[in-house]
């Protein structure tokens, strides 16, 4: 059976929603919605609000709530009676995510067996035939094919295979009805 691994922040989670709302409700900002749905954060936030991103995304229970991505869990349980699937999520850079995380893909994903949840700093480490993820240096260090999910931060990039949607991924790796 071939492994699909997938990225769980802005791929399976819609974390950039969740610091969008942030943004729109605690910041002092003149940016719409729009704005945080056409730029990236870097893009459009002076360097003390994306401090303050970080520190807000480190505190414990930031990951605990993010609403799960349109059609994700549907989807990769249909893609787990073809694949053997696998969650990679990089939650070094957020040492606090680890619980919060493990709880959030245990309530939304409890299909996926704790064995095929891996915490890196670095996703070179895994060994799969995909990996969707949404950032372009996570790609660039896998071994097998990277599908890249579309997200804010990587708009202009044309170097991977793109999805929009989870409705996307299923087109690719499903079969026809």
């Amino acid at each position: 059976m071939l492994r699909l691994t997938l990225d769980m922040d802005d791929v399976m989670a819609d974390t950039h929603g969740k610091l969008s709302d942030i943004v729109l409700k605690d910041f002092d900002t003149a940016l719409t919605k729009i704005d945080l749905e056409t730029k990236s954060l870097r893009e459009l936030l002076h360097p003390k609000q994306l401090t303050r991103i970080k520190r807000i995304m480190n505190e414990p229970g930031f990951f605990a709530d993010i609403p799960v991505k349109k059609d994700a869990r549907e989807t990769i349980l249909k893609l787990s009676g073809f694949y053997e699937i696998y969650v990679a999520t990089a939650a070094m850079e957020f040492p606090n995510s680890f619980k919060d995380k493990f709880d959030w893909l245990q309530k939304h994903f409890s299909f996926i067996p704790w064995s095929n949840i891996v915490f890196c700093g670095h996703k070179s480490i895994i060994h799969s035939d995909y990996l969707i993820d949404d950032q372009v240096r996570n790609l660039n260090a896998f071994k097998g094919e990277g599908i890249l999910f579309t997200a804010t931060h990587n708009l202009s990039d044309k170097t991977f295979r793109r999805v929009s949607s989870w409705q996307e991924v299923s087109e690719l790796f499903l079969p026809n009805k």
